[in-house]
């Protein structure tokens, strides 16, 4: 019996959904010993999970099905199959093995040395990392720079130069915004440095996902070194978070950033993960939304555009106080309003103000760059990274800890991501302010303490198509411009210019 198009792609939906098991293990609950042989594991799966995308048989079945669709979603399906099998059949087994097996490995050896606060233990991992990437990028192809094919891995369609020019503009719009806030005083924040106990700080952030709309039947919320999202179908959603015992902003926004990807993926409409047949899970847009760049979009929508908005806390603010009632005793609403949406240029890019945000993120695309096109050698980035801060945000990192290690990105092989959180910020704001305009009730909605309407144009919008549309279609299908910049521009000018 021939097997169907749909039976090929649900297994193979297995394999990939168990190694996102094995990856949400090995950074919650796998003890460090336990590296080696669970990068050997994913590799082997993802081997598997490649030997299924590239046998023959799955070509004809894809062919197959896409002369025999009957809409477009089902067409779609089978060209994206067909486009990730020439993806992988220029990238050899060998090649995937060994970025998968060096990304835990490094994974753990970035965490030991973050914690010494100590680059030179991380160094020769990260040199894997980056001649793998190097040799990704070779394998792939590329006209213009080597970055390019690993932008392309997370946000299709944009290069090294689209992203510079993009990023151009929009720094030529934050510095003299930067500028002219820094000039004025800074509210109270001592607050926010109290000490502030981790069980209660999880137990805030336990009701802060469901208030944003997330269902806990379908998620949970757990510790990690570096907060995440990840999803094996969207009826099971992980989230996870870290605790600051003497920082509270830092579990509040990193559980909401995380919440808006969970959002994302808990949206997408069910009809996307089964064929025709309704007993033949697909589960090929199930996971993953269409870019980066467009799931970065709804974290920093629901961690900034409402986690920090008046609104929010107008209607929050006291279940707050409730979890902490001695150490916000003498603080406001508006003290904390205030102290959450200050500017301050800091050393931790999860702990950015908005108008810093991004300036740390071009940093790193830089250094990305560098990297990659060999002008930056690995054992120099500590420095390039600390010269860069100096230059971009006026701070001296004073260890490398609170400097080039912060980040999981590099460990994992995710070069090439760090821009999507930027166009994550761009699309956020465009969406909203296309928002204003076609649905004026979502703003007053959410002012009153309702989210729903909110979710519900993004679901329609955004969330339900999954993997289905390219982030400019769906953003073109609004009326609006994927590539300006001006809103974002005008959001951030809008909350900072006068305050």
């Amino acid at each position: 019996m021939t097997t169907s198009f749909s039976e090929r792609i649900a297994r193979l939906n297995d394999i990939l959904c168990t190694v996102n098991v094995l990856r949400w293990d090995a950074r919650v609950m796998m003890p460090a010993g336990g590296a080696a042989s669970r990068g050997h594991q994913i590799a082997t799966l993802q081997g598997l999970a490649r030997d299924m995308l590239v046998d023959p048989a799955m070509a004809d079945a894809a062919e197959e099905a896409r002369a025999a669709a009957e809409n477009d979603i089902a067409r779609s399906a089978a060209e994206a199959v067909l486009r990730a099998r020439d993806w992988h059949l220029k990238i050899s087994e060998t090649l995937l093995r060994r970025q998968a097996e060096t990304s835990v490995i490094a994974g753990q050896a970035w965490a030991r040395a973050r914690a010494e606060g100590d680059f030179s233990t991380f160094q020769p991992y990260l040199e894997d990392v980056v001649t793998l990437s190097r040799q990704m990028a070779d394998a792939l192809g590329h006209d213009g720079h080597p970055y390019d094919p690993m932008v392309q891995i997370y946000e299709p369609g944009e290069t090294a130069a689209s992203l510079s020019a993009l990023f151009d503009k929009l720094r030529a719009g934050i510095k003299p915004l930067l500028e002219r806030a820094l000039s004025r005083p800074a509210p109270r924040s001592d607050f926010l440095y109290r000490d502030y106990p981790i069980e209660a700080q999880k137990a805030l952030c336990a009701e802060l996902a469901p208030l944003l709309g997330l269902d806990m039947e379908r998620s949970r919320l757990d510790t990690a070194v570096h907060p995440f999202e990840i999803s094996f179908t969207r009826q099971d959603v992980r989230i996870t978070s870290r605790w600051n015992p003497n920082y509270l902003p830092m579990s509040i926004f990193g559980t909401m950033h995380e919440t808006g990807h969970a959002l994302y993926e808990q949206g997408i409409d069910p009809a996307l993960t089964r064929s025709a047949h309704a007993t033949d899970l697909i589960g090929l847009y199930a996971v993953g939304g269409c870019s980066f760049g467009m799931h970065e979009s709804q974290s920093r929508l629901f961690e900034n555009h409402v986690g920090r908005s008046p609104a929010f806390w107008s209607n929050h603010f006291g279940t707050l106080r409730d979890h902490f009632p001695e150490q916000l005793a003498d603080v406001s609403e508006e003290d904390f309003v205030a102290a959450i949406n200050r500017v301050e240029p800091g050393l931790i890019r999860v702990e950015a103000d908005e108008l810093t945000y991004d300036l740390h993120i071009m940093l790193r695309m830089r250094i990305e760059m560098a990297l990659m096109d060999g002008s930056l050698a690995v054992d120099d980035v500590p420095q390039a990274w600390n010269a860069a801060m100096r230059d971009d945000l006026g701070i001296d990192v004073p260890n490398d800890r609170l400097g080039c290690l912060q980040d999981i990105h590099w460990s994992s092989g995710y070069i090439g991501s760090f821009p999507t959180y930027t166009v994550g910020n761009i699309t956020a704001a465009q969406l909203m302010a296309r928002f204003d305009t076609i649905h004026p009730d979502l703003r007053r909605a959410a002012d009153a303490g309702d989210l729903k309407p909110l979710r519900e144009v993004l679901a329609e919008t955004v969330w339900r198509h999954g993997r289905s549309k390219h982030r400019h279609e769906l953003l073109a299908a609004i009326g609006t411009d994927a590539d300006d910049c001006e809103p974002y521009i005008a959001y951030l000018r809008g909350k900072f210019a006068s305050t």
